[in-house]
């Protein structure tokens, strides 16, 4: 994995243009971004779509990326992320179980390869998270790594969605203190 810097560096050439950029910056952050997409929509083959259609938004995206405001691959994972969120509300949660490919479910637990290159500043996500009481990390990890909507969070925890809106606000606000990035608005 490239250094943040050098991605900074890479969104700014393929904003300009450039496809030598963008293969190197592709290829620097597919498997991060088809990992997420992937464990949204549990279907490898919607997740080929998705990272398709992610890919051609930051190619047309990237003059409007910001370094001050977010990480390069915070900014690309949350592309990835929103567009499978809006395949996974546009599909029926009966019709995704339905296929029969729905079944292949990337596993819970990381697979050794990805194990070992987990980046210090996931260890500090992940413990940070941890802190959170029990119920509040799994509605975070439902909302974030899962993609539900704050509909499907409050039928799971039984509560009004204003509820799960306000429980997630605190959540991220925690878990920002916790890395020292502030409560931010």
């Amino acid at each position: 994995m490239l250094t943040p810097a050098e991605l900074v560096w890479l969104i700014a050439a393929v904003a300009k243009g450039d496809e030598a950029a963008f293969e190197r910056l592709y290829a620097a952050t597919r498997a991060k971004l088809f990992g997420v997409v992937l464990r949204i929509l549990r279907r490898q083959d919607l997740a080929e779509e998705v990272i398709q259609e992610a890919y051609v938004k930051i190619w047309n995206s990237a003059g409007k990326f910001n370094p001050a405001l977010a990480s390069p691959i915070t900014w690309m994972v949350s592309i990835a992320r929103n567009r499978a969120i809006d395949v996974v509300r546009k599909r029926s949660e009966s019709s995704i179980e339905e296929e029969p490919t729905a079944m292949e479910v990337a596993a819970d637990s990381p697979d050794p390869l990805a194990r070992r290159e987990m980046t210090e500043e996931l260890k500090r996500l992940l413990e940070c998270v941890g802190r959170l009481e029990p119920d509040r990390q799994k509605l975070v990890l439902l909302a974030y790594y899962n993609g539900w909507s704050r509909e499907q969070l409050a039928a799971k925890f039984e509560t009004p969605v204003n509820t799960v809106k306000t429980w997630l606000r605190r959540s991220m606000m925690e878990i920002r203190e916790c890395l020292g990035l502030g409560s931010g608005s």
